[in-house]
């Protein structure tokens, strides 16, 4: 019988449906479409199962990071604007406690003031953030890695 292989959520916050087309100077010119691609193409080499969301509301992230501590082994997440902003999320991700990492396109640390304080980033394992959508490939080699000590 084989094995079933590890399932990993990965979350995406408000206005990442318009990558691709939103501010690419800063984001990038890859779609959300290539990123999921991108997720399947990792998670197949590195033996790892993704469930590739995205949600422009705060309630649908936090119901599925709560959803993920029934059904996945770990959580990569790029919040959006809700890294700065909620502390909600921040407390579903502590209360789950699932291996998660956040993801970020752009560099936080060299963008403006605001973008430098992640809620999310004080209750994840990690944070990948300013090598565009290779960093969703890192977070889930990170969290192969993770899942792998546990």
């Amino acid at each position: 019988m084989a094995t079933r292989r590890a399932l990993i959520f990965v979350l995406n916050g408000p206005n990442l449906n318009l990558l691709g087309t939103r501010e690419p100077g800063i984001y990038g010119r890859q779609t959300l479409a290539d990123i999921r691609a991108l997720c399947a193409g990792k998670a197949k080499e590195l033996g790892l199962e993704v469930d590739v969301r995205q949600s422009n509301h705060e309630g649908v992230l936090i119901d599925w990071v709560h959803e993920a501590k029934d059904k996945a082994r770990g959580i990569a997440i790029n919040p959006g604007g809700y890294t700065h902003t909620s502390v909600a999320l921040m407390d579903a991700i502590s209360a789950v406690g699932l291996p998660t990492v956040e993801v970020h396109l752009s560099n936080i640390q060299r963008r403006e003031e605001f973008r430098r304080h992640s809620y999310v980033g004080q209750a994840a394992t990690g944070s990948i953030c300013g090598f565009g959508a290779e960093g969703y490939g890192l977070a889930l080699a990170a969290l192969k890695s993770l899942i792998g000590r546990a």
